[in-house]
């Protein structure tokens, strides 16, 4: 049962984490207004779709992109201050355990990593989808109108090459495509254009060539005008949109990662390290609090301002270290579990240390 102690903690915990956010959400809204108010104006976006669109759908996600940094000033303002006027101090010797003390924080902690899971893995996508659409209308182009050069794997063994694609059109230019058994080449089809036939749903090749080798190396030649296909090919696969993978929520992701695995295709990394960092990601709001607890519950000289930067150069030491293990996982191989999950390992053992060390 909630004491009075805790539900002031939890209140004020809370209430710093939300005060000092929408006071940063609001300074970067308006640089924002004043960053974008030429093409809002020059395109004639409606009042209504910037303020609910553009700026309302921005709010979950910056909350999110910024909930690890204000969860850990929160915690280190508020638990300074109570140190500070050395009410920590006064808590533990009325026979109160540190462990104790860390049950409303615990709480808040759970909290806000509920909120963060629930943001990043089904509110944002939803939002970032919006926001794209406005942006695609009224400022930058996010979506790729016109790819060249795409490389990709549709299936294992097979793999397509594209010189261009126009999406809106939903033609190809100088299209081919190469099956592999092992390492030996057993098809390869060549076709000036490629398009699709949004009738019946399939890809048809103008001018082709056709070169097929069986297993005594025997070659045959086939060529002509036009030809109906049955690729395994998607219009989407050949178009991007910048960080497709923010809009997809954790259902949409899953079914995408067994899509890419079952094309044999290497692609399914970045979207298997963006599914368990939205699930470590909201874990580490629960070690950085006990990190931020134990830090700054004991008074030290430069008070707010030590603790503070502490705080900060530690929230900033996560953030660089999941984006080195990002890079690793997905450029090179490291499993994407583990990727996701190092930073976390890490500062649980720095949590540990620091709560061995805090206040008795």
């Amino acid at each position: 049962m909630l004491k009075i102690i805790d539900i002031y903690i939890i209140r004020k915990f809370l209430g710093t984490f939300f005060y000092a956010i929408s006071l940063l959400i609001l300074i970067v809204i308006i640089f924002d207004v004043s960053e974008n108010i030429d093409s809002f104006i020059q395109k004639e976006a409606p009042l209504k779709a910037i303020i609910i669109d553009y700026y309302l759908n921005f709010i979950p996600y910056f909350i999110n992109l910024f909930i690890y940094l204000f969860t850990f000033i929160s915690v280190i303002f508020f638990t300074s201050k109570l140190a500070g006027n050395t009410e920590i101090i006064a808590i533990l010797s009325s026979g109160v355990s540190f462990r104790r003390l860390l049950r409303p924080y615990m709480i808040s902690a759970v909290l806000l990593a509920i909120l963060s899971f629930y943001l990043g893995n089904f509110l944002i996508p939803k939002t970032n989808q919006v926001r794209r659409v406005f942006k695609n209308n009224y400022m930058e182009n996010l979506t790729r109108d016109k790819s060249k050069n795409l490389h990709l794997q549709i299936e294992p063994g097979t793999f397509a090459f594209v010189e261009s694609y126009n999406s809106k059109l939903q033609i190809g230019q100088k299209f081919s495509l190469e099956k592999f058994d092992g390492q030996d080449l057993t098809f390869k089809l060549m076709a000036d254009r490629i398009f699709l036939d949004t009738v019946v749903g399939s890809w048809k090749l103008k001018n082709y060539y056709i070169r097929t080798i069986d297993s005594t190396g025997q070659q045959t030649f086939r060529k002509g005008k036009e030809m109906d296909t049955t690729f395994s090919l998607q219009p989407e696969d050949l178009y991007k949109i910048k960080e497709e993978f923010e809009e997809m929520d954790y259902f949409e992701l899953n079914a995408q990662i067994i899509a890419e695995k079952r094309k044999g295709s290497q692609a399914y990394k970045k979207f298997e390290v963006e599914k368990n960092k939205r699930t470590s990601g909201p874990v580490a709001i629960i070690i950085l609090t006990v990190i931020g607890v134990s830090l700054s519950s004991r008074k030290v000289r430069g008070g707010i301002g030590m603790h503070l930067g502490v705080g900060i150069a530690l929230t900033f030491s996560y953030i660089l270290l999941m984006q080195i293990s990002t890079v690793f996982s997905t450029f090179g191989n490291l499993s994407p579990l583990i990727a996701s999950w190092i930073p976390n390992v890490i500062f649980t053992f720095i949590a540990i240390y620091l709560l061995i060390k805090a206040p008795k």
